[in-house]
């Protein structure tokens, strides 16, 4: 994880991260689960970026694409298909401490 200071309020949160194999077809879902989690739980405002480690994935590109744009995510957050683990993901996510 990478952080940095965008504006004087902002900061530019980078995740990288390598699925288990380089044909994972779970990518999009540890993607989308990461997003869900960090975007509810950072209590600070962000601009967060995910992506898969180079050079791990197969399809590493299209993959980062969809994770990192708004409406590739909002349409697949509201596709009634999505497996119960992202679903899971989003409810009953605990509150960050304060830091400080």
């Amino acid at each position: 994880m990478e952080e940095k200071a965008l504006y004087e309020e902002d900061c530019l949160v980078i995740i990288k991260f390598t699925p288990t194999a380089p044909h994972c077809s779970l990518a999009i879902l540890i993607g989308l689960c990461l997003r869900v989690k960090l975007q509810r739980c950072l209590l600070f405002k962000h601009k967060l970026e995910i992506y898969i480690s180079e050079g791990t994935q197969s399809t590493e590109e299209d993959i980062n694409k969809q994770i990192n744009d708004k409406e590739r995510v909002a349409a697949a957050m509201e596709n009634p298909n999505l497996p119960p683990t992202l679903i899971i993901s989003q409810q009953n996510v605990p509150q960050a401490l304060p830091t400080g």
